[in-house]
């Protein structure tokens, strides 16, 4: 297969998260695109196969250990490698976690940017013994978490726990027991965990245990982000329409920037917004 490298969610291949990207995956299996995965080693490759023509693909995602039913930062990662090659505009792409469009521009400085809009988001009690096993794992305390963003589990195509660090310096220290953490996730098909400090009532920063993927952490999730602006809006957090900035991957050196359009209306799919840029050769680990 042709494996593409890109960094989602950055204009420096040196910062975001890195996808792996196959535009044409015809004809092979789940154990071949699992292995592909594995051998690229990113937090998740993006494999397409075209299905009808008009810029409509299926699409499945592998972490380098399993299929995830949707993953944000692939999805501009692929969006952005595809209007490379043949000119921007609309990808239509049936993920396991249903229809997810995605339109892609290249502004004037040169940049393809890609704007994924998710399936209808969900948002759930986290339960109380799920948070303190949670919190458990994370090593936080009740004490570290802000009483004004509350826990709860979040879907925009995938299940995210979302938790907010009361200060900033809680959510820079992350040392969480992983085995923990990943067997919690693995008994509540948790894909990672959303952790947040709100700066503004407009700006966030996040970071991402993903174990289950088998990476100690996301450098940009576009899914959790998605999940976060369903979250924002159930919760009456924001006023709709609203536009969030997301500050991701700065704690381990990859900068990363999300912005999230949050319609109004419930059912309403969370636009994630961003660029994604090659990574050189020399840049592939």
């Amino acid at each position: 297969m042709d494996v593409l490298r890109y960094a989602a969610f950055t204009a420096d291949p040196t910062g975001g998260n890195p996808a792996g990207v196959v535009l044409d995956a015809t004809g092979a299996g789940d154990a071949e695109m699992q292995q592909v995965a594995a051998q690229v080693g990113y937090s998740e490759t993006a494999f397409l196969v075209p299905s009808g023509g008009g810029g409509r693909f299926t699409v499945r995602y592998f972490s380098p250990k399993a299929e995830v039913p949707f993953c944000g930062h692939a999805t501009i990662a692929s969006a952005v490698a595809y209007a490379e090659r043949h000119g921007p505009g609309v990808l239509h792409l049936d993920t396991r976690a249903g229809l997810v469009e995605v339109a892609t521009s290249v502004p004037a400085d040169g940049t393809t940017t890609a704007t994924l809009t998710s399936v209808a988001p969900r948002t759930v009690p986290l339960r109380a013994g799920d948070l303190a096993a949670l919190l458990a794992a994370l090593r936080w305390s009740p004490d570290d978490l802000d009483a004004t963003l509350p826990p709860r589990v979040a879907y925009a195509g995938a299940w995210h726990p979302i938790v907010a660090a009361a200060t900033r310096q809680r959510l820079a220290d992350l040392d969480y027991d992983m085995a923990a953490l990943s067997a919690l996730m693995a008994e509540r098909d948790w894909t990672t965990i959303d952790l947040v400090h709100r700066e503004s009532p407009l700006v966030y920063h996040a970071r991402n245990p993903f174990p289950p993927g088998g990476v100690v952490e996301d450098a940009a999730t576009g899914a959790a982000a998605a999940a976060f602006g369903g979250y924002l809006r159930e919760l009456g957090l924001v006023q709709p329409p609203a536009t969030v900035t997301v500050r991701q991957g700065e704690d381990m050196g990859r900068p990363s920037l999300l912005t999230v359009g949050i319609p109004a209306g419930p059912g309403a799919g969370i636009a994630v917004t961003g660029t994604a840029v090659p990574i050189p050769e020399e840049g592939v680990r």
